[in-house]
């Protein structure tokens, strides 16, 4: 996986064929981003389904409830089949507004 730092976010991009291998690999290191806003993005990765999206869902959950963000970004996907406590988006673009607005809703006390 390649992880790139700024100063306000954390964004990680998949190296594996599949996207059960990166969810391994990421689990392994998930500890390593406490405290970090994540954007994981499987924009180049074809052919991503909703059952291996739906592998990050307790990761997310966890780490959304330490007070950070976490985006997955998914060309294609029908946000209607996910459910709401899985963010995802379909651009990286998207994915930077999602943290505005979770920044705003941390402010609000939500």
């Amino acid at each position: 996986m390649v992880v790139n730092k700024t100063e306000t976010y954390t964004h990680i991009k998949p190296t594996q064929d599949s996207a059960v291998q990166f969810f391994a690999e990421f689990k392994e290191n998930f500890k390593e981003f406490k405290g970090q806003h994540l954007i994981i993005d499987f924009s180049e990765k074809i052919n991503i389904e909703i059952k291996e999206i739906l592998l990050f869902l307790k990761l997310s959950v966890q780490h959304r409830k330490n007070g950070t963000s976490f985006v997955l970004v998914c060309e294609g996907i029908s946000i209607d089949d996910l459910p709401d406590e899985l963010n995802v988006v379909p651009t990286f673009n998207e994915a930077l507004d999602i943290f505005e607005m979770d920044a705003i809703e941390r402010e609000l006390g939500f």
